[in-house]
């Protein structure tokens, strides 16, 4: 059974750029398409970003565009959110999520489309 544990939240000033982890165990990475979303108070759960494990497309919500960049390390089970440039706005619980490869990509932002789930790291972005 896969199991997904997210770190490397926290505070952060406006600008600022931490890179968060999602850390797999009990099965290998790169047989899973893996998505990164976020929560804020009050609000829907979001797909941020999404990255293909048979070609390494990604995916990205509009507004992170140009600012957060997914990657994975395959030899450390472990997949990357870089996040640049925060905003007020970035604040939310970060969520990574595994599926196998999708067959149809432009789901990668439903959440329903994930069988795997970390329990969340929270980032919030405030001076």
């Amino acid at each position: 059974q896969l199991q997904l544990v997210e770190s490397g939240g926290g505070l952060v000033q406006p600008g600022g750029s931490p890179r968060l982890s999602c850390t797999a165990s009990g099965a290998p990475l790169d047989v899973y398409d893996i998505g990164w979303f976020r929560q804020a108070p009050g609000k829907a759960r979001e797909g941020v970003s999404w990255q293909s494990t048979v070609d390494s497309r990604t995916y990205y919500l509009d507004s992170v565009k140009g600012r957060f960049t997914i990657s994975r390390d395959n030899a450390k089970n472990t997949v990357y959110l870089q996040m640049n440039s925060l905003k007020p706005e970035d604040t939310a619980v970060y969520s990574c999520a595994a599926v196998p490869p999708l067959l149809a990509t432009s789901y990668w932002d439903d959440e329903n489309e994930y069988e795997f789930w970390g329990q969340g790291t929270q980032v919030t972005v405030s001076s």
